[in-house]
């Protein structure tokens, strides 16, 4: 195995300067450094990754947790978020929590004692102590996609609040006042926006809020089906639903499809978090449109700014949504009822 001293014999310098030229830890003249990264090159020298960290007190490794890999939207800002480190020479390891609050706490207890040097995190909203004392402990961490209220730290999320506002007043403006809503995790940051965002559209209506009109999807398809039975179960059924994520519209078409309710003719739908598949469906799906792959690089990127020391900018990043309106939503007949 080539060692150091090896590649210092073949560049013709000491050991030090090829240690200098390996950690960046002094400036080393431009020639000279040529000199020694040919010399690595030539001799297939890889600097111990373990030693190099305990020298520099930094392992180029970020973690990332988030709550659903099978969910194509965060498939997506992984893919943001690892383009963003590869481009900075950091790995990053990749923990699924599946919305658990045990398994958040675990892979939050695995990542600190891995010595990473900092992490995005979509949180459970349910381990705010934990995070706390993480970042009180030096952890530099930033939420994406989601953040806890009383936590101080960067956060990169979606306009959620205004792109449900658009979704609700998309609705209204075909004559819908009974609005069914199925939104996710009560304790998640993304829930309580898009709700608000629907409660202000209805209100700028002057239309009541229904709490009988908002059913709990869990962020899942199989709980959307559930949901969507629950606001069609009511004796007043909504002429509308609006689908707090991907997966949930997804669920709440199934259903429709199940109690042999059709869309748009007999009610309009709307999801927020637009797929690659939502014009493939039979009606194509009126969409809140995110940008996942942004979000992961723009969180990425404001891990490295903290890292590195530099100030942000802002505390919160939001990123732009808009609406993709297609043909799952239409018109209310003029006597307000189902078409």
């Amino acid at each position: 195995m080539t060692t150091i001293r090896d590649v210092a014999k073949r560049a013709k310098v000491s050991v030090a300067t090829v240690s200098y030229v390996v950690n960046g830890t002094r400036n080393v003249a431009p020639k000279t450094e040529e000199r020694v990264r040919r010399a690595m090159e030539e001799l297939d020298y890889h600097p111990n990754a373990a030693a190099q960290s305990l020298r520099t007190r930094s392992t180029h490794v970020v973690g990332l947790v988030i709550s659903d890999i099978s969910n194509p939207f965060f498939a997506t800002l992984v893919r943001g978020a690892e383009d963003c480190a590869r481009k900075n020479e950091y790995s990053i390891l990749i923990c699924n929590t599946s919305e658990k609050m045990e398994d958040e706490l675990v892979y939050l207890q695995l990542l600190s004692r891995r010595r990473i040097d900092g992490m995005l995190l979509a949180s459970t909203g349910k381990n705010d102590e934990m995070i706390s004392r993480l970042i009180d402990r030096g952890m530099h961490i930033v939420f994406i996609d989601r953040k806890l209220d009383g936590i101080v730290a960067p956060s990169v999320l979606s306009e959620n609040e205004e792109g449900a506002y658009r979704a609700t007043s998309h609705l209204i403006s075909l004559g819908h006042t009974r609005i069914g809503i199925v939104v996710g995790l009560p304790a998640v940051s993304t829930t309580v926006e898009r709700l608000h965002g629907h409660e202000r559209a209805l209100s700028e209506a002057g239309l009541p809020f229904d709490k009988q009109l908002v059913a709990y999807g869990g962020s899942q398809i199989d709980g959307a089906e559930r949901a969507c039975k629950e606001l069609f179960d009511l004796h007043n059924a909504p002429t509308a639903v609006f689908a707090g994520n991907n997966l949930m519209t997804i669920g709440v078409m199934k259903q429709l499809r199940t109690l042999g309710i059709r869309c748009p003719q007999d009610v309009s739908v709307v999801g927020f978090d637009d797929f690659e598949w939502a014009s493939c469906f039979e009606p194509t799906l009126t969409m809140v449109a995110q940008d996942p792959y942004r979000i992961g690089f723009t969180a990425m990127e404001q891990l490295f700014r903290v890292l590195s020391g530099k100030r942000l900018r802002k505390i919160t990043t939001r990123i732009p949504t808009h609406l993709m309106v297609r043909g799952s939503s239409s018109f209310l007949n003029g006597k307000g009822t189902r078409r």
